[in-house]
This record gives structure tokens, C-alpha cells and sequence, in this order.
């Protein structure tokens, strides 16, 4: 049996499930570690503490939040002075984003967005470089997304954590979705990632208790 079928199969998107934990209904990743594992929605809802402004200023300048959730680093960053814009695959994400006064759009990433090759950072935080599970192809898109100048900035495990890809489901409100792939990089791995992914240079750094990597081409 493979790890994606011995996982609780469910017939609903990622988008309806994450939906739902977004308008409050606690939601469980399962296949992510060793058991399900909350998902932290709760603090994606709050607005932006002291580690994501410590985050955040690794951004300069017109900024790309990818995979922007209910918003909160979009409208930190908007807060900051800068022209941010966030983007989701969910239209509840998208909505809370705007509820909070700043700039979102409904887009996968790998779509035609707004100011392609003119944005002076683009944003993965929260985990979002396991987006589509294959963090290369997502780092060589947000590099095509940037300015001459640009730079990704993106948030990554710990030193010590191994990289990783699984298939996943979320759980919320007795409802599953269908599985999904996911991936984590950690700090040891980032740069390798990232060279594949066509950037030269990469900035590895500790911020409080979380960890990030600054890319440019």
C-alpha cells in the first residue's frame, strides 16, 4: 500500500477545507509527522507579531505575498509602506485578506499575476515553499516573478529538520479533503534547492525561533 492510500481518503478540495478552518472550524493536517497535527489557522488570523515584522524586513519594496491566507503579512507589509499584494488559491483567504484593508487577488501562483518581472520581493512564509509539493518549480516561478534586483524571501525549517515531501489531507469539521502534496525544506537544504532553482546567491538566517532564507538571482 502506498503512503497516499493509506491515508483517511476524503472527496472534498483543499480549498472547501481550508475554507472552513479559515472561518474558524479547527483543522488537522494528517500525514505531516508522525499523527495529525493542528493546524495553526488560529495564528494566521491574528495580526502580525514581532517575529513576522522581523520576517518582513527582509522584504524591500514591492512585495508579493504568495499564498497569502487571511492576510495578515499582506496588510503588515501594506502597514509598512510597501505596495504588497497577496495572492490565494481560496476565496475565503482572499476575502479576509481584503477585510483587512489590503490588496489580494484569487491565483495560483502559477498563473498570469500582476506585474510579472516587476516585483522587488516575493514572500513564502508560514510554510507556503511547500506549495504544490516540488519547491524547485515553485522557487524558479517566483524568481520569474521578480525584478532584476529581487529577491525571495523564504521562510524554512530549522537546521537539523529534514526536507521532505508527503502527501497530506486536511481534516475540519468531519470532513476531509482529498490528499494533496506538500513539502518542507530545511536550512540545510535550501541552498541546494535554491541554486536549482536558477538563484546565485542564498542568505540563510535565524529569526527568533523561526528561520529564513533570502534568495537572489
Amino acid at each position: 500500500m502506498s503512503v497516499r492510500e493509506s491515508l483517511p481518503m476524503g472527496d472534498e478540495s483543499f480549498t472547501e477545507i481550508f475554507s472552513r478552518a479559515l472561518r474558524g472550524f479547527p483543522c488537522n493536517v494528517i500525514g505531516l509527522g508522525s499523527g495529525p497535527a493542528e493546524l495553526p489557522v488560529h495564528t494566521w488570523r491574528k495580526d502580525a507579531d514581532a517575529a513576522d515584522h522581523a520576517l518582513l524586513a527582509f522584504c524591500h519594496g514591492r512585495t508579493l505575498d504568495i499564498g497569502c491566507g487571511p492576510g495578515r503579512l499582506t496588510a503588515a507589509l501594506a502597514a509598512l509602506g510597501h505596495e504588497a499584494l497577496g495572492i490565494d488559491v481560496v476565496h475565503e483567504a482572499v476575502g479576509q485578506t481584503r477585510e483587512r484593508g489590503a490588496s489580494a487577488l484569487c491565483a495560483d501562483v502559477f498563473d498570469q499575476l500582476p506585474g510579472e518581472g516587476g516585483w522587488e520581493t516575493a514572500l513564502l512564509a508560514d510554510g507556503n515553499v511547500g506549495i504544490g509539493g516540488d519547491p524547485e518549480a515553485l522557487l524558479a516561478r517566483a524568481r520569474e516573478l521578480l525584478d532584476l534586483g529581487g529577491r525571495v524571501v523564504v521562510e524554512i525549517e530549522a537546521p537539523g529538520v529534514p526536507s521532505s515531501t508527503e502527501w497530506a489531507v486536511l481534516e475540519c469539521d468531519d470532513a476531509l479533503s482529498r490528499p494533496f502534496l506538500w513539502s518542507t525544506v530545511g536550512a540545510d537544504d535550501i541552498r541546494a534547492v535554491a541554486f536549482n532553482a536558477g538563484f546565485a546567491r542564498v542568505g540563510v538566517h535565524q529569526v527568533g525561533e523561526r528561520w529564513c532564507a533570502v534568495l537572489r538571482p
